[in-house]
């Protein structure tokens, strides 16, 4: 169900909704928090998409701020509020606000976006492109239990790390860093199975500029405490890690497709799955925890 909304304020949205909840005959809202998803009009297909499929397993509201900036035919930049509701079917298992902000309200989006946050649940926020310099002191930011944003989005993802790293305040988190987490999982995995030798060195090979591969190589100094190299590669993203022992080298080897080769010293290499995941399955892992990332945090700064 859909219902739109022309020159509209909140108030009259959160009406739409309790009229559409009574519609589709689910009257109670059953939401576990609001997800505030602030995009453009480019990519706000991409991003409800991915927030729709994350609400399968973290119902939600979820309100899409997107500003524009359309002029009347005299040139003046109007300044108005629609909304698009969706509801049932066409949210996946919450509900979907769209809200197009125009004119001078993109600089008030927090005054619209607050009357429509449910009451006594978890805010997280999420920039799918765009994300402000210091999230945590934006005004939508502000609000938030926890924010996400997305380094492979930027033009330079390794200057925004270091940004990233110089404004972190607890809750904030990123993509890159989510992305990461079935390597992770894998290599610690990997270093229970291996003779208890001490790893050396270690390397992480991807293609050039990667957030994650960097982020992945700090992870490794502050918690193995040993030099970390960067290799480049043709990728596509993170194409293998070594960890070398005195007695070997520990790999993990994912040229490319879903699949990767461990190899650890005196043991058979074996298959495993490292696939790719999509972004809706990155911001449904985010939703499970709206604690503050300590790990996140300590790669971020590094061993600096």
């Amino acid at each position: 169900m859909k219902i739109d909304l022309t020159d509209t304020d909140s108030s009259k949205i959160n009406k739409a909704i309790l009229q559409g909840r009574r519609a589709v005959g689910t009257p109670a809202v059953g939401a576990v928090l609001t997800l505030i998803v602030v995009t453009d009009e480019e990519n706000a297909y991409d991003a409800v998409k991915a927030a729709n499929e994350a609400s399968r397993e973290h119902p939600s509201r979820t309100l899409v701020v997107i500003k524009r900036h359309n002029r009347s035919p005299r040139g003046r930049q109007e300044t108005r509020l629609d909304a698009e509701v969706r509801l049932g079917t066409d949210a996946g298992s919450g509900e979907t606000v769209l809200l197009r902000l125009h004119g001078e309200l993109g600089a008030r989006a927090d005054s619209v976006v607050l009357p429509l946050l449910l009451p006594d649940a978890p805010v997280v926020v999420w920039w799918p492109v765009d994300a402000p310099d210091v999230p945590s002191r934006d005004p939508l930011g502000s609000l938030a239990q926890r924010r996400i944003t997305d380094m492979y989005a930027v033009e330079d993802p390794l200057a925004a790390l270091e940004a990233r790293a110089a404004s972190y305040a607890p809750g904030d988190t990123d993509l890159a860093w989510t992305r990461l987490t079935p390597w992770r999982s894998m290599l610690a995995a990997a270093l229970d199975q291996a003779p208890r030798s001490a790893v050396t060195s270690a390397a992480v090979e991807s293609e050039a500029e990667n957030p994650s591969a960097e982020l992945l190589a700090r992870w490794f100094e502050v918690r193995l405490g040993v030099p970390v190299d960067r290799v480049v590669t043709d990728g596509p993203v993170v194409t293998a890690v070594r960890m070398d022992t005195v007695d070997g080298e520990i790999r993990i080897d994912r040229p490319e497709g879903p699949v990767a080769r461990l190899a650890i010293p005196g043991q058979p290499s074996r298959v495993l799955a490292l696939k790719v995941r999509t972004t809706a399955e990155l911001i449904a892992e985010e939703l499970r925890r709206l604690d503050p990332d300590e790990a996140y945090a300590s790669a971020l700064r590094g061993r600096a």
